[in-house]
């Protein structure tokens, strides 16, 4: 009982921790991050819906989850100048994006496995950051409208579509970088983050 107690203290003080960097309460200005520290911390509290999870028999309408698995290759990145509370939420809209369509692929048949694979690597004065999933795929139609305010694909009453938006806007407006969608059907898609390392800081607050 006792080693159990311990366990669970550890679980309560580890996603404490997570919460705690996934929001940086304390650097709502623009600091110095680690990156991988923050995907870390938004993979933790979206641990539940990565697990298998079976189906309640008292809520038949529901469907258990799949097992995903989550592929980090993380480059060495030095720590980069950015607002870390709203690059973790631009993390964590991505990821939960990827998540929907995996177990809607899932549950379609047309995904046996479903797999986030998140890489990193600096080119030239840039963090460049990969969050990709072998899904069914974003048909090129639809691509040009991912980023748009209230555009969203899922059913009525399960999203807002500002997800991405809301993203598009803190990487490009607030980090001067940049945000991509690479998708084509039956590929998956893959999501690339592109942010200055150097003097970005400068550039923003020079607007402001």
């Amino acid at each position: 009982m006792l080693t159990s107690m311990k366990i669970g203290a550890d679980r309560i003080r580890e996603i404490v921790l997570s919460l705690r960097i996934f929001s940086r309460l304390d650097e709502a200005e623009f600091k110095t991050a680690d990156i991988h520290e923050g995907i870390d911390s938004t993979l933790l509290i979206l641990q539940h819906r990565l697990k298998f999870q079976s189906v309640d028999a008292k809520q038949l309408v529901d469907r258990h989850r799949p097992q995903i698995t989550v592929i980090k290759e993380y480059g060495e990145i030095p720590k980069i100048q950015c607002f870390a509370g709203q690059l973790n939420q631009v993390f964590m809209n991505i990821l939960a994006n990827a998540i929907d369509a995996l177990e809607e692929a899932f549950h379609n048949g047309l995904c046996p496995e479903p797999i986030i694979r998140i890489s990193s690597t600096q080119v030239n004065e840039n963090a460049v950051v990969c969050i990709a999933d072998n899904g069914t795929g974003i048909p090129e139609a639809i691509q040009s409208l991912l980023f748009d305010p209230f555009f969203t694909t899922k059913p009525v009453g399960k999203g807002t579509g500002m997800g991405l938006s809301i993203s598009y806007q803190i990487i490009t407006e607030k980090h001067r970088g940049s945000l991509r969608c690479i998708s084509s059907p039956g590929q998956g898609t893959e999501f690339v983050i592109t942010i200055p390392i150097r003097e970005v800081g400068v550039a923003i607050f020079e607007k402001s």
